[in-house]
């Protein structure tokens, strides 16, 4: 048995691409994109008919729009290849409004509903800023499920664990680069893999804060740089995983063990804690990896959305 074929036994395995062709081979049960991924997608020539399709039918309507529709398009062509859901970005520049985020989730949600892709197969991506996280409370309450992504912090989880998301996505890869950068030469790769690396302790921290806790919200471990970080995360409720190391963990025959247990997190001396919104702010501020990663990220998304956008305008 191959380590892709053991992960699966104990973690569900989401693919993490906008190459949608490329994710059929290693069959996830889900699908994750963001404007990134689906900005590299659509510069490659078997999907660039899409951004023209998207263009010509709807750019009239505005480029708001005309993203919603691509958006939607990619999430559609997904869901004929994955038995599970996909997840669907909020553009990142509203990150920071409430109001807006609702709006726009509610508009792709409509927009997969008038493609009779029905509601529990899509998760709306939320940055995890405490204004996003009170946009998930609003629309989990309607229904409409979320997924909190950018999340680099124990607090950052534990309110989404309060607003009762769907799903969250602790970015163990991101939260790797930070502490490798810090610490420069002094970095000892051997010494900090595996269950000591940073990413792999934050996601364990919250997976077992979860658990001991009954909180129903699924962790899903996200951006990750070997498979080294996905192995000592066997056992997570899932794990986003991009098609080149879905293929490494294919053509490699190491045994895997389970590495994350419900059972054993419950038995952990973790303290309950909750935020409200000053708690939170304060906690976010006193963390300068995650302010900063948080805040790199979103700067990176809403740039890519920016490219999508010009590349609209070109066509």
């Amino acid at each position: 048995m191959n380590q892709l074929d053991a992960l699966k036994q104990y973690t569900t395995v989401v693919a993490d691409t906008g190459d949608f062709k490329q994710m059929a081979a290693y069959t996830p049960r889900d699908a994750t994109t963001n404007p990134s991924l689906i900005l590299k997608a659509v510069q490659k020539p078997e999907y660039a008919h899409l951004l023209k399709e998207a263009v010509q039918r709807h750019g009239a309507q505005g480029l708001d729009e005309t993203m919603n529709r691509l958006l939607v398009r990619f999430g559609c062509e997904i869901l004929q290849l994955v038995p599970g859901r996909v997840s669907t970005e909020v553009d990142a520049r509203l990150s920071f409004d409430t109001e807006a985020t609702v709006t726009r989730a509610r508009r792709i949600i409509d927009l997969y509903q008038g493609e009779g892709v029905h509601v529990d197969r899509i998760l709306i991506k939320i940055a995890s800023t405490w204004e996003g996280i009170q946009a998930a409370a609003r629309l989990e309450r309607d229904g409409i499920h979320t997924n909190l992504t950018l999340l680099f912090s124990f607090c950052q989880a534990v309110a989404c664990g309060q607003a009762k998301v769907q799903l969250i996505s602790p970015f163990v890869g991101r939260i790797y680069d930070w502490y490798k950068k810090q610490a420069g030469p002094a970095w000892d790769e051997a010494a900090m893999a595996q269950s000591n690396d940073p990413g792999v302790q934050s996601v364990r921290r919250i997976y077992d804060f979860y658990k001991k806790f009954g909180i129903a919200t699924e962790v899903m471990g996200a951006s990750f740089r070997n498979v080294g970080q996905i192995t000592a995360l066997a056992g997570c409720d899932l794990l986003t995983i991009s098609p080149e190391l879905l293929a490494q963990l294919a053509a490699t025959d190491a045994p895997l063990t389970r590495s994350l247990d419900p059972e054993q997190s419950k038995s952990g001396d973790q303290p309950f804690v909750t935020y409200d919104e000053a708690s939170f702010r304060y906690a976010l501020n006193e963390d300068a990896m995650a302010t900063e990663k948080l805040a790199e990220g979103i700067r990176a998304f809403a740039a890519d959305t920016v490219k999508l956008e010009k590349l609209m305008q070109s066509v």
